[in-house]
């Protein structure tokens, strides 16, 4: 490890330096702060680069974890009367159970199955993801805040009285108080509600429906009348020197340089700006609640957004490990680097950070700037833990539009414009009515729609279905062209044309070519309307079948059973082994099908006829 000990501290502290201010940022972008995107970094990159299984990877916050970690925090917050500290223990415990699912995956060997998510899904979820940090950041750039905007909250106010009724009643339902029996305990509970609570209770009911890409354009206009030029000046003073200091070096960091020069402008000449919630200073300490305020019934709802994490983390990471085993000329272990990027999330989720995942740019950062072992993704983290302790109260005075200017540029980077770009280019092989779509850019747009606008962790399943019953569509269809039901003298094999012309007469020869499962069922089950009227024997050729599913299996075992009540003798020719156990298991072999009737060869099949042919005609 110690052997390129020069490159991976060079290597660490870049990618460290990299990191600081995404950190932040995205801390903020989640809900949580600036001190948890902090500590997830800090966390998450030295243990997933301790445990993991990519010698150069740079782990931490990212883009479509954090854009996911949103949905949890914004809805377990809703549920606790918008009290942040209320909402956290189950905030990181659903954060902890991402980090678990993750180490499970790696332990049980799921790493080399990740690639298996179609690339359509990833593309449209990954351009959501842009567009719902570009949308998410135009308030913040702007200087609006919607539950600081008394008019708009005011909207609220009956609405928050009827939240806070029905808290009452689920409170005293709890309690086993009869409320139509017993109204006065209901009448002196509502008494206790103060003005105070009812304005609270409004605000967080604005700042819910202000927040997601559909609640920001709801309230654009609001936010447009209400611009504070101070704040847009310096998001767009950020962006700008993001974009442009790229253009003299890329030596250096373009988002440390615009986040050191704007807050350092911003606070030197005491400009009137909003600066980012305060970030603890001193060691992070684990929150035990956690554990010793576990409710079960509060996590349940999130547990698919656990999940979700999860394979998200995951393959975040390994496409990040597959960027750098292309630059470093080596290979991952996949599984290993699940375990160690689960580890990470836990011991962060314990100390109050954000989750994340393998960084691609922090990654080629660290092996450009000379990282080769495991070491320079620690010394990122203990780089970020000497920052947090010696310039946390330096840190809490970066203005709130410097970090919502960065996030905009993230969100311009992190859309899959590759993928935007091949649209018009994709072949169109589906067909509704006059129109050809395609069907990879359905499920693209279908992904980035109803994650943008509805919810993230849906729209993935949704995708992931859509995907699935595609490609067996697909497959199906090309398994039927391929596995047609034809007569002999339509089709023939090279081992089929001398045969003489009796047995052709007497004989029928169904070529089963690819997968027999339920997508060409269809297909195969019209075998026995097909048969001529002159034979009497039917020959199967399985050789080239090297699977059956349960579909398939019923399907064979209907089609041989009305063979048999129209007295039509079946053979089977080259079956391979996976066909043939799951035709054992339900006894079409040798209940319907004998073992004199099955062959491993056409030629002693034929014999076989040839010779039966022979005694049944002396």
């Amino acid at each position: 490890m110690f052997k390129h000990l020069r490159g991976d501290l060079f290597g660490g502290i870049t990618a460290g330096i990299v990191a600081l201010p995404l950190a932040l940022a995205f801390g903020v972008s989640s809900g949580l702060g600036p001190s948890a995107g902090l500590y997830g970094a800090i966390f998450i990159s030295f243990f997933a680069a301790l445990f993991g299984g990519t010698n150069t990877q740079i782990s931490g916050p990212t883009a479509p974890m954090t854009a996911v970690s949103m949905v949890v925090i914004a809805g377990i917050v809703a549920v606790n009367d918008g009290d942040i500290n209320k909402a956290l223990p189950a905030i990181l415990t659903i954060f902890l159970l991402a980090g678990i699912i993750q180490i499970g995956l790696g332990l049980v060997g799921l790493g080399k199955y990740i690639k298996y998510i179609p690339y359509p899904v990833v593309s449209g979820f990954m351009t959501a993801i842009g567009v719902i940090i570009l949308v998410t950041q135009i308030l913040p750039a702007v200087g609006y805040y919607p539950k600081e905007d008394e008019q708009y909250v005011n909207q609220y106010v009956a609405e928050a009285e009827e939240k806070i009724l029905e808290n009452i009643l689920r409170e005293e339902a709890g309690e086993g108080i009869l409320v139509l029996e017993d109204f006065e305990e209901t009448i002196k509970r509502a008494h206790a509600i103060t003005e105070a609570d009812m304005l609270k209770e409004a605000r967080t009911l604005a700042a819910k429906d202000a927040s997601g890409v559909l609640g920001t354009f709801k309230v654009l206009p609001r936010a447009v009348r209400n611009i504070n030029w101070m704040e847009l000046g310096l998001a767009l003073v950020t962006i700008f020197i993001i974009y442009g200091f790229k253009r003299i070096t890329t030596a250096i960091p373009s988002t440390l340089v615009a986040l050191v020069t704007v807050s350092g402008v911003a606070f030197g000449f005491g400009l009137d700006y909003r600066p980012i919630e305060q970030i603890p200073s001193g060691l992070p300490i684990p929150n035990l609640e956690i554990f010793t305020n576990f409710n079960l019934s509060t996590i349940t709802p999130y547990i698919f957004t656990a999940l979700t994490l999860a394979l998200l983390g995951a393959i975040d990471s390994l496409l990040t490990s597959v960027v750098a085993d292309n630059m470093t000329q080596t290979k991952h272990k996949p599984n290993k680097e699940l375990v160690g990027q689960g580890i990470g999330n836990s011991i962060a989720a314990l100390f109050g950070g954000i989750p994340g995942a393998g960084a691609t740019i922090r990654t080629v950062v660290n092996i450009n700037s000379g990282g080769k072992t495991r070491l320079s993704g620690m010394v990122a983290g203990v780089l970020l833990l000497i920052v947090l302790l010696a310039l946390g109260p330096v840190a809490s005075q970066i203005p709130a539009a410097v970090l919502a200017g960065i996030l905009v540029t993230v969100g311009i980077g992190v859309m899959d414009y590759r993928g935007l770009k091949a649209i018009p280019h994709l072949p169109k092989d589906i067909k509704l009515g006059p129109l050809k779509l395609s069907s990879e850019v359905i499920i693209m747009l279908v992904v980035m729609v109803l994650s943008s606008i509805w919810n993230l962790v849906y729209a993935v399943g949704i995708g992931l279905v859509i995907a699935s019953l595609m490609f067996m569509k697909k497959i199906g269809d090309i398994t039927a062209q391929r596995s047609d039901v034809k007569p002999l003298r339509e089709e023939t094999w090279s081992d089929e044309k001398n045969l003489p012309e009796n047995i052709k007469e007497e004989i029928f020869i169904k070529h089963i070519k690819g997968p027999l499962f339920f997508g060409s069922t269809t297909e195969f089950q019209q075998l026995a309307s097909q048969i001529p009227d002159t034979a009497s024997t039917v020959v199967i050729r399985m050789g080239r079948m090297q699977y059956m599913d349960q579909s398939g299996l019923y399907a064979m075992e209907d089609v041989l059973q009305d063979l048999k009540r129209k007295n039509v003798m079946v053979l089977l020719v080259g079956i391979l082994d996976q066909p043939k156990y799951m035709m054992e298991r339900i006894d079409i072999i040798p209940g319907l099908i004998p073992q004199e009737h099955i062959f491993e060869s056409f030629k002693s099949c034929m014999n076989w006829v040839g010779q039966s042919s022979k005694n049944s005609n002396p």
